[in-house]
């Protein structure tokens, strides 16, 4: 089971972070990844980061300025948003599959596990 938490409503350029907690056992054999959907749209990959944090994928859109980690330790994946847009408004989702081969999937598909999704609002 997957819980997200930690986003809110916030001026363009703040910072939020985004936890995404994990239950259950072998945490570490998950990848993680974290989706956003804005109203009206489809859901899309903002980042992801394999079992044990040694590949990532970021969107286009948030490279430079997003940055996803894990703790296994804390059965925990964080997405750390910084210099926030008003385009970054949406809800945000954290998903998870169980592999600890290959690069980070991107597609929703790809993923088996959600969680409930946090709002985040970004004002200009």
């Amino acid at each position: 089971q997957l819980q997200a938490f930690g986003g809110g409503l916030v001026q363009a350029g703040d910072s939020l972070r985004l936890s995404c907690a994990a239950s259950g056992r072998s945490f570490e054999t998950y990848a993680i990844g974290w989706f956003r959907q804005a109203p009206g749209q489809e859901r899309d990959i903002v980042a992801a980061i394999t079992w044990n944090g040694g590949n990532t994928y970021y969107a286009d859109s948030v490279k430079g300025r997003f940055t996803i980690s894990r703790d296994n330790a804390k059965n925990t994946v964080f997405l750390q948003m910084n210099s926030l847009k008003p385009e970054d408004t949406a809800v945000y989702y954290c998903a998870a599959y169980m592999s600890r081969f290959g690069l980070p999937r991107t597609l929703s598909g790809q993923y088996n596990y959600w969680g409930q999704g946090t709002q985040v609002t970004v004002s200009s």
